[in-house]
């Protein structure tokens, strides 16, 4: 798992009017917590760009003033409007307590039903995975080579080592339909028949 350093500033006021003037100087209050202390500090919106903007999954090394810690983002709050980040919680991790995360599907391959017409449906883009620190996966690859049309990939068809997925193991992840045009070719084949 890739990792992103962030540094960051205690703060010593903790309320609306501190977090108001923080977000006026470019900054999101943030919270660290699941370790032995509670942190209340802030970070640079800037530096949070390549950590939320993004498809990826990273873990984080949040240095605040000088104290290292490793976490995960576990919430953000964004501004209904302008999707500004108002704030940003982080869980520490202990290398023996599990994590849960939403981890990204990548699609690999070209599936045989798409390439004979059929269209291609990703009803989940990510999973929720529980996992230790060290074996949480980057991504979970998703193998179009032998989806054909009318098939699909469920949750329960995806095997993790060292880790699980706590999705209903019922629910779709991607599945290959008859497009408009392969019904009404077959159709046309039939009647031409």
């Amino acid at each position: 798992m890739k990792s992103i350093a962030i540094s960051g500033s205690l703060r010593e006021n903790v309320g609306k009017r501190d977090a108001k003037e923080l977000r006026y100087e470019g900054k999101v209050p943030a919270v660290l917590y699941g370790g032995k202390e509670q942190y209340h500090f802030s970070v640079s919106a800037a530096d949070l760009k390549s950590l939320v903007y993004t498809p990826d999954v990273h873990f984080v090394d949040l240095d605040l003033e000088g104290k290292k810690f490793q976490a995960i983002v576990q919430e953000m709050q964004f501004h209904p409007l302008n999707e500004q980040i108002r704030h940003i919680d982080f869980l520490e991790l202990d290398d023996k307590k599990e994590v849960t995360m939403l981890i990204p599907v990548k699609l690999t391959g070209i599936s045989p039903g798409v390439r004979a017409g059929g269209k291609l449906i990703q009803k989940l883009r990510s999973l929720r995975v529980k996992a230790l620190p060290a074996n949480m996966p980057q991504t979970i690859e998703v193998s179009l080579n032998s989806l054909e049309v009318g098939k699909s990939v469920r949750v329960e068809e995806i095997k993790l080592e060292n880790a699980r997925v706590l999705n209903n193991a019922d629910d779709t992840i991607v599945s290959v339909v008859m497009s408009r045009a392969l019904r009404q070719a077959e159709q046309e084949a039939k009647a031409n028949a």
